[in-house]
Order: structure tokens, then sequence, then C-alpha cells
């Protein structure tokens, strides 16, 4: 059973179009439209989708594998609670371990700043014949950074200027704040699809998944983790204070989104309210976009038969 294909579409945001997050539902209807037993709760049956889908992305990975001419990077995005660490854990569940990688981005080491942004996530790309999960990306650095752009210094509006004197007449009238960080912000998103066209032109095919959690929900689970002792681990003081920059992340994540959705990398923007709904839709598309390679298992040479017609017949004579 695949996702259909009109669910796919619907929730990628189509290239040259805005991403309007503001318009897009944080709750889908997957499962319930199924029909099964009329008693059969919406979990349930999104947990008998992402059973299936599973099953299909096992298939669809052992492929990958075998053919070993392509490899798939699966971006996974979201605020605190969005349930990033859950949707890898159950979506990747049925492959198999060797051929598939999750790399954490965290705040960057004094070495990975010392180089330019993408450096430390061109390190961790998958090899052809694997799947690489990025739980937060290279998008932290048009988003984290773009909320607090004190992190970055002097890089958005530049170092102050010396003396008016510097400036050339040839050059024009000088640049405020606000055009240098428009400037510097489409500079990155620029960066962005160049290196993401270059991964698709060699092989490796990119998959951006954006989970969109409103803030009701998002304020139930950061106070699930402070009721539950089992969940205390997970929960960071930093949670409530990005809490605050709530619409300063969600316009972020609209331009990020609008101006990175491209043929070659495309985002979903996946309603994550229901954790059970959103790991069966990124399963399912994942599906799609492997099978999308056109990929086929590699040819046997009439050597390798002949061979192999041989092994067969010692083993049967023992």
């Amino acid at each position: 059973m695949k996702l259909e294909k009109s669910v796919v579409e619907e929730l990628r945001v189509r290239p040259g179009h805005e991403a309007a997050l503001a318009k897009r539902a944080t709750m889908s209807e997957l499962g319930k439209a199924k029909g099964g037993p009329p008693k059969r709760s919406k979990k349930a049956a999104a947990e008998a989708e992402l059973h299936d889908f599973v099953e299909e992305l096992e298939a669809a990975q052992e492929l990958l594998y075998a053919s070993a001419t392509h490899a798939v990077l699966m971006v996974v995005q979201g605020l605190d609670a969005a349930g990033k660490d859950g949707t890898i854990k159950h979506v990747l569940s049925g492959v198999n371990p060797q051929g598939c990688e999750v790399t954490s981005f965290k705040q960057p080491s004094s070495l990975e700043q010392r180089h330019d942004f993408l450096w430390r996530v061109s390190e961790a790309l998958p090899e052809k014949g694997r799947i690489g999960i990025f739980n937060r990306s290279h998008y932290e650095d048009v988003l984290v950074v773009r909320v607090h752009p004190e992190l970055l210094g002097d890089a958005v509006t530049g170092p102050p200027k010396k003396s008016a004197k510097a400036s050339s007449a040839r050059a024009g009238p000088a640049k405020n704040s606000a055009q240098m960080a428009k400037e510097f912000w489409d500079e990155r998103y620029e960066d962005i699809n160049a290196f993401e066209r270059h991964l698709d032109r060699n092989g490796t095919r990119v998959v951006k998944f954006f989970l969109h959690l409103s803030a009701g929900e998002q304020r139930q689970r950061l106070l699930e983790r402070l009721d539950d002792p089992s969940k205390h681990w997970k929960f960071s003081a930093s949670d409530l204070a990005e809490r605050r920059y709530w619409e300063q992340y969600q316009a972020a994540y609209e331009a990020a989104i609008t101006a990175t959705s491209t043929p070659w990398a495309p985002w979903h923007v996946i309603p994550a309210d229901d954790k059970h709904t959103a790991r069966a839709l990124i399963a399912g598309i994942l599906v799609h976009a492997i099978d999308d390679l056109g990929l086929s298992m590699p040819r046997v040479s009439a050597e390798q038969r002949k061979q192999i017609k041989e092994a067969r017949a010692q083993l049967l004579a023992e």
C-alpha cells in the first residue's frame, strides 16, 4: 500500500510558491478516511499505515543499498518538542542499520565555526547506497541564527565603517542594515540551493521535512516533560526561553522553506500535532522518494551465473 500521490503533493511546498505555514494544518486526517472498524481509533489507523509504509521502506532501502548508485538524505527540522527524535526512531525502525546513519547537529563547535556553515554537514553526507538522516541540519544557520543574529556578530550588518570617506562615489549610496541583512540571508538561501543541487546532480536525493507543530501542542508536550519524571532528562531551560520567540521562528521557517523548496530538494510540511500520523506520512513520502529514483537490482553477468551454478552443485554434492 503506497501513500497516495495526492497526499504527497498536498504536503509538498511547490517551488516558487510561499510555504504559507499559517494556512497549513498542524493536524492531519490521514487514517481517518481509510475506513476500518467504526471504533478504530485514529492512532490505531495511523500506526497500521506506518507499519505498512515501514515495510515498503525496508524493501526500498534494500534496493537502494544493493544498487549503490544513489543516496538519500532525509532532513528533519522542527521546533522543540515537535517529535524529531521519535519520528526518526519509528520511521527507520524497519531499515537495516547498516544502510542508514543519523547525524544530530547541535551548537557548532569552535572547529566548525572556523569553517563555512555548510562544512560540517558536508562531512556527514551519506555514501551511495545509504540513507542519511539529519536531525536538524544546515538549516539551523538560517533559522536559529536568524532569530538570534547576535550569534553571527557583525556578519549580517557588516563591520563598522572606519570613515565616511571610505565610500566611493562609484559604489552608489550606502546600504542600510536592513538591506545588508536581506542580502545576507538571500545569499545563504542561494548557497543552500546550490549545495543541494550539487548533491542531487551527483546522486543524492534530498528530501526535507518540517514538523509543523501548533503552539498549544508544544505547550502540552513541554508540560508532559515536566510532569513525567521519566521525561525530565529531555527538558532544557532553553526550551522555554526559545518558546518566547515563537512568532520569530515561524517567520524564519516561512522565509527559509519558501526560498529553498526546489524541484531537486522539496520541502514537505508535515502536520505534527498527531505524532503517529506525522510518522506515517514521512515514511510514505520516503518510499515515494526512493521509488522515483527508478532503481533496479544489479544485473548478474554470465560469469557470475556460472559461478552460482557451480557453487550450488558443490553444496548439493556435500
